[in-house]
């Protein structure tokens, strides 16, 4: 059975696992890079056996990970929410470009994936999104960016220019970088706080799996700075 956006969710636990129930997904996305190390595309990699309902390690202490044995308990974890709990196109900067386009940014939900800084980054790429070529890489590199710290808005519908996702989660690896990366909520999860928040539902969300962003449940890129281990 696939999963359905009445029965996926994720539920973070105080101090302690994202409880996943609905059926959701598990897989693998690794990120390929170029000669320079940005970020160019995704690499489906292993697929776990799908499941009623799970736990995934936020910690990072876990031997099973991504799943959780319960390190957590006595080590100290400290799983504190620290994200603010303001709608995305509250906090976004926008930036106009050509062609209808604009580029809304939220630097602080950055899971360092790096799909922005190939072509001359996607910050300057927006101001000449009039040239087809240029628009479609532009929308492409946008899409790719796994926290949803980038969104393509089109002025003329009023719409963000999402990428299709089934619902799913990915466990993220980076070996350019030579550690693993977070979680990737796509499709739409909805993500409850463990004091019954419930955050905005969107279509890429990164969360923290290595324990040491301070910007909690999500990754703030702290896993590179950590080296947090690929497994």
């Amino acid at each position: 059975m696939c999963a359905t956006k009445t029965e996926a969710r994720v539920v973070i636990s105080r101090d302690g696992p994202y409880l996943v129930t609905g059926e959701l997904p598990l897989g693998g996305q690794t990120i390929v890079t170029d000669a320079a190390g940005g970020a160019e595309s995704w690499e489906t990699g292993r697929i776990y056996p799908t499941r009623e309902s799970y736990a995934l390690c936020r910690c990072g202490r876990s031997n099973s990970r991504p799943f959780c044995d319960g390190s957590h308990l006595g080590s100290g974890f400290d799983g504190t929410e620290t994200a603010r709990r303001v709608p995305y196109a509250g906090q976004a900067e926008v930036l106009e470009g050509t062609s209808g386009l604009s580029l809304l940014d939220v630097e602080e939900l950055c899971a360092s994936a790096r799909f922005c800084d190939p072509h001359g980054k996607v910050w300057n790429q927006i101001r000449h999104t009039d040239d087809p070529e240029v628009r479609a890489r532009f929308l492409g590199q946008v899409g790719n960016c796994p926290s949803g710290r980038l969104v393509a808005w089109d002025r003329e519908s009023s719409q963000a220019v999402e990428p299709e996702f089934p619902l799913s989660i990915s466990v993220v690896e980076d070996p350019a970088q030579d550690c693993s990366g977070p979680l990737w909520l796509r499709g739409g999860i909805p993500l409850i706080s463990s004091d019954g928040f419930e955050y905005e539902v969107r279509n890429r969300v990164t969360l923290c799996r290595c324990g040491a962003s301070r910007n909690k449940p999500f990754c703030d890129g702290s896993h590179i700075t950590v080296r947090f281990p690929a497994r």
